[in-house]
C-alpha cells in the first residue's frame, strides 16, 4: 500500500462529527470516503438503534469489525468510524498499522451541546449524565493511541478540514512519519 496515501481513519466520541468531517475530507483530498456506521445500516437494511435492538451490540460489533477490515485495505480512502468501533482491538491495531489514525477531540463542554442532536444513539438510551460523562471518559483513554489529534471545539466543519490538511502538510515537511 502507498504511504503517501494510506487511508486515513476517523476516530473520536459519537457525535464529534467523524461522518461530516470524513465526507468533507475526502471530498477536499478527491479521495473515496467510507462510512461504516452507513455501511453497517445498508448491510442490514436497517437503522443502527433497530440493529442494536433486535440483534445485539454483539453483532453489529462482529459486522463493524468485517466491514472495516475490508475499508482499511483500499488507499486513497477516508474511513469514518462508529465511536465505539476504536474499542476492537483488531481495528485499533490495523487502524494505527495501516491507516493514519486522527482523533478528532472535543470537550466534554461542547460535546454536552450536541446532546439534543444525539438522544437516539443506542449507548445513550437510559444513562443519566453522570454515566454518559463515563463513557466519554472511558472511550477518550482509547482514543489516546492516534497518529494525529484535531479539536473540534467550536470549529465548523470547514475549518476542522482545513485544521487536518495543514497539520498533514506540516507532517510531511517535517519528514515525520505520518
Amino acid at each position: 500500500m502507498d504511504q503517501q496515501n494510506r487511508p486515513i481513519v476517523l476516530i473520536g466520541f459519537m457525535g464529534v462529527g467523524k461522518t461530516s468531517v470524513g465526507k468533507a475530507l475526502a471530498k477536499k483530498l478527491n479521495w473515496q470516503w467510507v462510512d461504516i456506521d452507513q455501511r453497517i445500516e445498508q448491510h442490514y437494511e436497517m437503522e443502527i438503534s433497530e440493529i442494536f435492538r433486535l440483534y445485539g451490540e454483539h453483532s453489529f460489533r462482529e459486522i463493524e469489525r468485517e466491514l472495516f477490515l475490508e475499508s482499511i485495505q483500499h488507499s486513497s480512502t477516508v474511513i469514518s468510524t462508529g465511536g465505539g468501533a476504536f474499542l476492537q482491538k483488531a481495528i485499533q491495531e490495523k487502524s494505527l498499522q495501516n491507516g493514519l489514525v486522527i482523533y478528532l477531540d472535543i470537550s466534554w463542554d461542547a460535546w454536552t451541546k450536541r446532546l439534543p442532536f444525539l438522544k437516539d444513539r443506542p449507548l445513550l438510551q437510559r444513562k443519566t449524565e453522570v454515566q454518559m460523562k463515563q463513557l466519554f471518559n472511558t472511550r477518550k483513554a482509547i482514543y489516546a493511541n492516534h497518529h494525529l489529534k484535531i479539536s473540534t471545539d467550536g470549529c465548523e466543519i470547514s475549518e476542522i478540514v482545513r485544521n487536518i490538511i495543514d497539520s498533514l502538510e506540516n507532517r510531511k515537511e517535517g519528514n515525520q512519519s505520518v
